[in-house]
């Protein structure tokens, strides 16, 4: 998918070199749409150059010379391709978490509140990440804004839900819990 960033921010702004595109991709918090490294980023430029996707032309910049880059034809077709790949698919959301809670029962109690616990605290920051964007970035075009405020409430729905999985095991594991009188009866047996 970084293809297909990479691609677009170059039909936005043509002509821009590949840091510029990076912090662009930073700045209007791309990592939630896909994961990406600086060196991931740069790999997936080249490949886009090496493929003839994208091109370099030279400009003279502050005196400095930079490299910045244009799409060419064959790179309009392939953002036309991935668009419709991208735009038309549709996928569970693969949360890992959601893996572990399938084995939820056969781990202690303890531990899967603590899992539970850095859910809420790194879905917080998430959300927290969210609102700054949608408040502070006024570069953020209205489609993207609606996909931020879109996954902003999706996290809203997940603290819900942890925050109710926890109280849940809370509740259990005290209705579970042997009382002092239980210990006594079964020592005196």
């Amino acid at each position: 998918m970084i293809p297909l960033l990479i691609l677009g921010l170059l039909k936005q702004n043509p002509g821009s070199y590949g840091y510029k595109l990076l912090a662009l991709m930073e700045e209007r918090h791309y990592k939630y749409i896909v994961n990406f490294t600086k060196g991931s980023f740069y790999y997936n430029l080249q490949q886009l150059e090496e493929k003839q996707y994208i091109k370099k032309v030279d400009q003279l910049d502050n005196t400095r010379e930079t490299r910045n880059y244009i799409l060419t034809e064959l790179g309009d077709k392939e953002f036309e391709k991935l668009m419709y790949k991208y735009g038309s698919k549709t996928e569970y959301v693969n949360l890992s978490f959601y893996a572990a809670m399938l084995f939820a029962n056969e781990y202690k109690s303890e531990e899967l509140k603590k899992l539970i616990e850095i859910q809420i605290q790194q879905t917080n920051q998430k959300i927290f990440l969210l609102e700054q964007s949608l408040e502070y970035n006024e570069t953020i075009p209205a489609n993207f804004k609606k996909m931020l405020e879109n996954s902003r409430s999706h996290h809203l729905v997940n603290v819900e839900w942890f925050e109710g999985l926890l109280k849940d095991i809370r509740n259990e594991s005290e209705t579970t819990k042997p009382s002092k009188m239980d210990n006594f009866k079964s020592s005196s047996l």
